[in-house]
């Protein structure tokens, strides 16, 4: 196996694919490269010798600047080196652009859920939706009954382990309480999104708040929605009307129970049951049916990323990104603070200068504000994306950004907005994982691909979330949570086409509802809106 990497020609980087010892010696691009000390799995050793202030460059643009002189074949590190990223503006140059190879694909289908505004779900869930905390109580109530009743409550084997413990039996052997069958054979679930929101924030938390629940209700895995409100809160009842109605433009049953306006608990929650379960009857009406590839909307994200993401798991993403768009689908790539110091890449892409001058306008507002609070984009990466290689923000973004593929840029959308245009569209959410993986389904897709290099259990209340490791250490540690293991392009002999025709299957498997995923196996319903504070 190879055991280093230049990613671009034009990289005075390299990235090391095993430990290399201090001594080993390589010849890339037509040169001798001795390394000069110790260089850990995924980090970054120098092609040349550098001087104070030089710039490194990794995937074919800059990515930091030397802090010191570094030696040829030294390790890149946060001591040597800082963050830079390269200046941008739209140039308005033509994007020559060559679609990938789809023979076969256009007559691949799925089995979804149709929708009346021609919208096709992965799955077919039911929301109850709080306007407010105040309702989370409520809710849970809700939750309990409605997943006990209809089939739908997952069994918790921990309970039966401290249930031993209690009796003082360490290893006891009791009979798993039987769980009643599944009421609604077509609907995949009640879903229950409870939140911090709804009040004590600005008028604008409240509205992004409103906007964000508007798109889980309009997303084609939810089927209707029951909403829980108090009545006094900042996030009243008719503005998620006004924008399913005027926004969003979904045409789904909505339920809507206001707290104040009942005598009783019990009175408001018994007429809850009672409407929610005769719109459930006709929820299960609905039944999957095939439908093109191009009904796909994949949310592209990464979490948990480590110096073999931008190499393996990211750019396979891209690949199936670029073969949906192909073929008429959508894609939704996020995480606005992870296209740092790729902007120009980006804007090259856009259409036109209003998309490419909506780009620069979000990043430039969310750079400022991250700016004022004394932080900015280059405090992205974590402790664990540095202890892994991810040494500046510019190296993760570079490698974070090939999620998108190479196809042109056919939308840039803010928080709050859907995603309708065919093609890649720019949705702003910020790198944290849970927020941005929340927006992705609240703005458009029916399906996500999440890359991770670390491990993280992170799910989707109503998105089936496919978890692709970038190395192949990942799975066979954390089984549990991993769904595809993309780092075989490194530690078998396969190739980037073979796995996305491999991975694209599996989407067809999941989209089709005839495999779960690890993250809906664990129940991880994951759910945080984001406050338009400084996150990344």
């Amino acid at each position: 196996m190879k055991n280093n990497l230049i990613i671009s020609p034009n990289d005075n980087v390299a990235v090391a694919l095993s430990n290399i010892n201090k001594g080993e010696v390589f010849t890339i691009n037509a040169a001798e490269v001795q390394v000069v000390e110790d260089i850990p799995v995924k980090h970054k050793f120098t092609l040349q010798a550098l001087n104070t202030g030089d710039v490194v460059t990794m995937y074919g643009v800059p990515v930091g600047k030397t802090l010191k002189p570094i030696k040829k074949g030294a390790l890149i590190t946060t001591e040597n080196l800082k963050h830079i990223s390269a200046p941008y503006k739209f140039q308005g140059k033509a994007y020559n652009y060559q679609p990938p190879y789809i023979n076969g694909l256009s007559k691949k289908t799925f089995l979804g859920y149709h929708r009346k505004d021609g919208q096709v779900g992965t799955a077919n869930y039911w929301v109850f939706v709080p306007m407010v905390f105040c309702q989370n109580r409520n809710l849970k109530v809700l939750k309990e009954a409605f997943e006990s009743e209809l089939g739908f409550k997952k069994e918790n084997p921990y309970r039966l382990k401290l249930r031993g413990l209690v009796n003082g039996i360490k290893d006891a052997d009791y009979e798993v309480e039987k769980l009643s069958q599944r009421k609604f054979k077509n609907i995949d679930g009640i879903k229950f999104l409870t939140h911090e929101g709804g009040c004590g924030g600005t008028k604008d938390d409240a509205q992004a708040l409103v906007n964000l629940l508007a798109g889980y209700i309009k997303n084609p895995n939810v089927a209707g929605a029951t909403v829980m409100s108090l009545g006094c809160q900042h996030a009243q009842i008719d503005m998620l009307q006004e924008a399913l109605n005027e926004r969003f433009k979904a045409d789904k049953p909505v339920l809507y129970f206001e707290q104040q306006k009942y005598a009783t608990e019990n009175e408001m929650l018994t007429e809850v049951i009672n409407a929610t379960y005769k719109e459930l009857e006709k929820a299960n009406q609905i039944s999957r049916k095939p439908a093109p590839l191009s009904k796909l909307s994949i949310g592209l994200e990464c979490g948990g990323s480590d110096g073999f993401s931008g190499i393996t798991a990211n750019p396979l993403i891209g690949v199936v990104s670029d073969k949906i768009n192909a073929l008429g689908g959508k894609s939704i790539l996020s995480e606005f603070p992870e296209l740092c110091g790729v902007e120009q890449d980006i804007l090259d892409r856009c259409p036109n200068a209003e998309v490419g001058n909506k780009f620069i306008d979000i990043m430039e507002r969310y750079s400022n504000q991250a700016e004022k609070v004394g932080s900015g984009f280059d405090m992205n990466p974590s402790p664990g994306n540095v202890k892994d290689g991810l040494i500046t923000d510019a190296i993760k973004s570079a490698g974070a950004a090939t999620k998108g593929g190479r196809a042109p840029v056919a939308d840039v959308i803010d928080y709050g907005e859907y995603a309708t245009k065919q093609g890649l569209n720019l949705l702003c959410t910020p790198g944290n994982d849970v927020e941005s993986t929340t927006g992705l389904a609240g703005f458009g897709a029916n399906i996500i691909l999440f890359s991770t290099g670390l491990g993280t259990p992170t799910g989707n209340v109503v998105c089936p979330v496919i978890k692709i490791s970038s190395n192949s250490m990942l799975p066979a540690k954390m089984k549990d949570i991993i769904d595809f293991d993309a780092g075989r392009l490194i530690s078998e002999d396969t190739t980037q086409e073979e796995l996305s025709e491999e991975l694209i299957d599996l989407i067809i498997e999941v989209a089709s509802g005839r495999h779960q995923t690890c993250a809906t196996k664990l129940g991880q319903d994951d759910f945080i809106p984001w406050k338009r504070g400084v996150s990344l």
